[in-house]
């Protein structure tokens, strides 16, 4: 009888155990997502305190499609990169644009957002264009596909940790401008139409496509994502997105 329940008590402990870790490892209910939190329009908190955006309902949709709830998971974007490498969660989503870097160590779902490059710059600056950026500074965060658009044009760069402290640089006249995405910059000149910032074009210089990013080795997670995606262009639920919160079309 006493080795009998020795071997129950084991058995006991084992199970406790295995309890116990089973929570350190991700649920296939669940999609783990980072992103930033202070990207407006695409991941932000609104008035009352709530995780919203653009990249937030997509990828929300994305995952209700897939049949799994979403945890977010908010992250400074130059640590978004080791969040994923680290599995702290499964897909970044975060307008991460499409580069060769980039392809070379992860993978992409297919594009859900297609935008140009646009320079901001403080009102009455006389900084007209891009290229008169050479030899003048650029708040940009180090990773991002617009910190090396600065430096093609001769900038050099101010490191910052996202668009809000690039602008307050902007606009306390520290750098001469920031390079960022056409579709934030009119959010935010929308929201904000008293601030002291002119938004100066190029000629379609910087397009790029976005697209959520996993760990390459996760090809049943992307083929997953992309069927969703796809539906949703479809049946006109991507457009309608973009369209909530832009007022256009900006999926191709």
């Amino acid at each position: 009888m006493k080795q009998w329940m020795k071997w129950v008590g084991v058995g006991l402990v084992a199970l406790v155990l295995a309890a116990c870790g089973s929570g350190d490892e991700a649920s296939d209910d669940v999609l783990r997502v980072g992103t930033e939190g202070t990207y407006a329009p695409f991941s932000f908190h609104d008035d009352g305190g709530e995780l919203t955006g653009y990249d937030v309902d997509v990828i929300r949709e994305v995952a209700k499609r897939m049949g799994r709830d979403v945890e977010f998971f908010e992250t400074q974007w130059d640590g978004m990169f080791a969040g994923l490498d680290a599995k702290r969660f499964d897909v970044i989503a975060n307008q991460v644009g499409i580069n060769e870097e980039r392809e070379a160590a992860y993978a992409f779902t297919t594009p859900y957002t297609h935008s140009e490059a646009v320079l901001l710059v403080k009102e009455g600056s006389p900084i007209d264009s891009f290229e008169a950026m050479d030899g003048e500074k650029a708040s940009q965060t180090l990773t991002s596909n617009f910190g090396e658009l600065a430096k093609s044009y001769g900038a050099t760069l101010e490191q910052v940790e996202g668009f809000n402290q690039a602008i307050d640089l902007v606009t306390s006249g520290r750098v001469a401008g920031t390079f960022n995405d056409k579709i934030s910059a009119l959010d935010f000149l929308k929201q904000r139409p008293d601030a002291p910032v002119e938004m100066v074009e190029g000629d379609g210089e910087g397009a790029s496509d976005s697209a959520f990013l996993v760990r390459k080795g996760d090809e049943a997670l992307i083929e997953q994502m992309n069927e969703a995606l796809e539906a949703m262009r479809d049946d006109g639920t991507l457009v309608e997105l973009s369209e909530r919160w832009f007022g256009a079309d900006v999926t191709q």
